[in-house]
């Protein structure tokens, strides 16, 4: 008669942890710029539409240097001539804002808003409790 192997048989179960209590302070501090610009000649060819950062006014009528990259923790919104549109339709850089388009008229305007959230922060002022299974083994 051939010898069979006896192994130990266990069952288990847990519970589930439980958390309790806890509070997180979230601070939002957005950064809202907004620019405009009214479309040139020389600004379409290519099959793009291009309008260099030194085109923009900032809110206060003020000239423009630079415009702001395109915020990793943000967005940006165009508006060409009073109309939002498609957000795959520009590509913003710190030099020039282009819109993947010719078709738009000289003398058309256009709004450049940037939202940045990057300096939004979250902090755990009260830490939660959090308790341990209960682990109930069967032999």
């Amino acid at each position: 008669m051939a010898a069979s192997l006896i192994k130990l048989f266990i069952t288990a179960t847990a519970s589930a942890p439980t958390a309790t209590g806890g509070e997180i302070e979230t601070t939002v501090s957005p950064n809202v710029t907004r620019f405009n610009a009214t479309i040139a000649g020389g600004m379409i060819a290519g099959g793009n539409t291009t309008i260099p950062a030194a085109s923009f006014l900032d809110d206060d009528g003020g000239t423009v240097t630079d415009l702001p990259a395109q915020p990793t923790d943000g967005y940006i919104n165009v508006y060409v001539n009073g109309v939002l549109q498609e957000g795959g339709l520009s590509t913003l850089s710190t030099t020039q804002l282009v819109l993947s388009t010719v078709d738009i008229e000289e003398g058309t305007p256009v709004v450049l808003q940037v939202s940045d959230y990057s300096s939004t922060t979250s902090t755990i002022t009260v830490e939660p409790t959090i308790s341990a299974p209960t682990i109930t083994i069967v032999v």
